[in-house]
């Protein structure tokens, strides 16, 4: 439900008047079209039409009825329409971030948050936290961790919050977001004794386009979930190939998989014994020792492994080129669900 839906739903709710609409110029279907060209309001002769503008878009609303009681309503609604968009300098700091995040808030309310909040042109990023439990105390902590006022932390729902970031209050001891929410999850850990799962989303150049790096903080949380990525943080540059390879049709991928493996291969697949010692190794940078140290495994019986996958699929993935091959085919048999 976009945001215009949900005004209409409230107006039913909190006027007891229910309208349709359909942006001006379109062919809809559903919906009552308005036969003729008109000015202001009209009717004909079953619903009274109206035409009013919603975050500059022109929209033509239709009311079911052709009275005057109507045609008062049709005259009214375009005001009461255009003065949510005013509601939103009345929220809460949180809360009116919270909308921002949710990309329910409109460019001129963005526009008023950063002026009034002073964070017109910082660059920031967000970091979505799930956090299993104590979020009052969760939120505390991370207010007295945040850096400067900028920096603004909300609870999302029962069991996330996020955290927006902005660049210029991060201390220089952290090199990177990913350095930074990795030191707030320690902290967490040491104030609290919670753990805490983290996702980072990408630095962008103003508050207006916040809700993108939300939005790719909490895919890079969804996909450490479907491809049981270990680790606590976990960063939207993680997944690019996933979410590039999530975007070809699933058609191609199966015909990709198709080519690309046999029987074989798919003994490997569905091992997922073997499938997880490959996957450590590729996480551990191809280092035997790493792997070995974090898998609790024999040096002798990973090599043992590694090589049973060369023998099966004809990849050797301690060479880079090959545990490329390796991971590609791996994600697109995640995809399709194999």
């Amino acid at each position: 439900m976009n945001e215009l839906e949900k005004i209409a739903k409230e107006t039913a709710n909190t006027l007891g008047l229910e309208f349709s609409f359909y942006p001006e110029k379109s062919r809809p279907t559903g919906v009552p079209v308005c036969q003729k060209p008109f000015e202001g309001v009209t009717d004909d002769g079953s619903y009274t039409f109206f035409r009013f503008t919603f975050k500059g878009t022109g929209y033509i609303g239709a009311l079911e009825g052709a009275t005057a009681v109507e045609r008062k309503y049709a005259l009214l609604l375009p005001a009461y329409i255009e003065s949510f968009i005013d509601r939103e300098s009345d929220l809460s700091k949180t809360e009116y971030l919270k909308r921002i995040l949710l990309g329910e808030c409109s460019s001129l309310g963005v526009y008023k948050y950063a002026v009034k909040f002073s964070v017109r042109g910082e660059a920031c990023f967000a970091i979505v936290l799930r956090v299993p439990k104590m979020m009052k105390e969760t939120l505390a902590v991370i207010e007295q961790y945040g850096g400067n006022s900028l920096d603004t932390a909300v609870e999302m729902s029962a069991g996330t919050c996020v955290l927006v970031k902005y660049v210029d209050s991060l201390d220089n001891e952290y090199q990177s977001s990913v350095d930074y929410a990795e030191f707030l999850c320690q902290s967490l850990k040491e104030e609290l004794g919670i753990s805490v799962t983290v996702g980072v989303g990408p630095t962008v150049r103003d508050i207006k386009d916040i809700a993108h790096s939300y939005a790719r903080a909490e895919n890079a949380l969804r996909y450490a979930d479907e491809f049981e990525t270990g680790g606590s943080v976990h960063s939207y540059r993680e997944f690019i190939l996933i979410k590039m390879l999530e975007d070809v049709p699933e058609n191609k991928l199966a015909e990709y998989l198709e080519d690309l493996s046999d029987e074989n291969f798919n003994e490997i697949f569905e091992n997922e014994e073997m499938l997880g010692t490959a996957e450590e190794f590729l996480r551990s940078s191809l280092n035997v020792s790493e792997t070995s140290r974090n898998l609790y495994m024999h040096r002798n019986t990973l090599l043992y492994r590694l090589d049973k996958i060369e023998k099966a699929t004809g990849l050797n993935i301690r060479s880079f080129s090959d545990a490329v091959s390796f991971r590609v085919l791996t994600v697109i048999h995640r995809l399709l669900g194999k």
